[in-house]
């Protein structure tokens, strides 16, 4: 006698646990990897240069924190969010930031002469939470600081995640205790949607940074230049300073410079180094192009593929 439900059902069950096992298999197996990334200090450190568009003067770089790639995560953005589903966000922020820090401060070290000082400010992405934790209150960064002789008027946190945010009130009670140590604000991706544009008016920050999705084409779209603007206007009555992300050509550049925007960050002006390197303006675009002959074209290297994620 044959029992074809029982037998569905059953067939049903097992593809069920076995998705389960293969899921619960690769939860572990990149746990894992966040344990071997984490313990093994394996992180590759960058830092981008934001350069004065009026003056061009290095305001600061960004440090930027890329993992190993590896099956389980095969870029960057893949990485970051897997640790935004986890229960480890405050662990893996806090061991970012003293990576960072102490990084940023061995660069400057190797370009620096002994004794010379430098004032660039160094901006740090911390999730919004973390900085409303307990435990990030407690004084941890400032002693890290201190040891590293680098003063919190230099470093601006820059948040990120600002849908994490839900009592502004509250936060910025919080950001007021930050602000009172010498430390800085800034909000990324600005002009992106509702969110920032919330979190600019409520948290009142330091520095503004307008979305890469705002500047690309910029001189190309007149709609972009009074939405870039208008945030200009509100940073110009509220003291803050506008950062464009993104700048990836000259015409770009010229058009803010132009428009009175005082920094920008990119390709076109800085690429992300594992040393200290200046920004500088970009260069004037030429028509022409060089002719290579072809018994070298095969010596010249490829340019670098664009990094994803907080490469962007």
């Amino acid at each position: 006698m044959k029992f074809p439900l029982l037998a569905s059902a059953l067939t049903s069950a097992c593809r069920d646990l076995s998705e389960t096992v293969q899921a619960s298999v690769r939860t572990y197996g990149k746990s894992r990897e966040l344990h071997r990334i984490v313990q093994g200090r394996k992180l590759s450190t960058f830092f981008q240069p934001i350069l004065n568009l009026q003056d061009g003067s290095c305001l600061g770089y960004e440090v930027l924190n890329r993992p190993p790639v590896s099956n389980r995560f095969p870029d960057t953005e893949a990485f970051y969010d897997y640790i935004g589903r986890t229960d480890r966000v405050f662990e893996f922020e806090r061991y970012c930031r003293e990576t960072s820090f102490e990084r940023f401060e061995a660069a400057r070290r190797r370009l620096r002469l002994p004794g010379e000082d430098s004032d660039e400010v160094v901006f740090i992405n911390v999730h919004p939470m973390v900085l409303a934790d307990a435990a990030y209150r407690a004084g941890e960064t400032v002693r890290l600081l201190r040891r590293l002789g680098l003063p919190p008027e230099r470093v601006v946190f820059e948040l990120t995640e600002k849908q994490a945010v839900s009592d502004y009130a509250e936060f910025e009670r919080v950001l007021s205790n930050y602000r009172a140590q010498g430390f800085r604000i800034a909000v990324d991706d600005a002009g992106s949607g509702y969110n920032s544009l919330q979190t600019i008016v409520n948290l009142k920050p330091e520095f503004i940074k307008l979305d890469k999705s705002l500047i690309r084409d910029l001189h190309k779209h007149e709609d972009r230049q009074r939405m870039v603007k208008l945030l200009q206007e509100f940073a110009a009555g509220s003291g803050t300073s506008i950062i464009a992300e993104g700048i990836e050509n000259r015409a770009e550049a010229e058009l803010l410079r132009r428009e009175g925007i005082e920094y920008g960050q990119g390709y076109a002006l800085g690429r992300p180094d594992p040393d200290l390197k200046p920004a500088r303006f970009p260069r004037e675009e030429r028509e022409e192009v060089p002719v290579c002959p072809d018994s070298i074209k095969a010596a010249v290297p490829k340019p670098d593929i664009k990094p994803r994620g907080r490469f962007a």
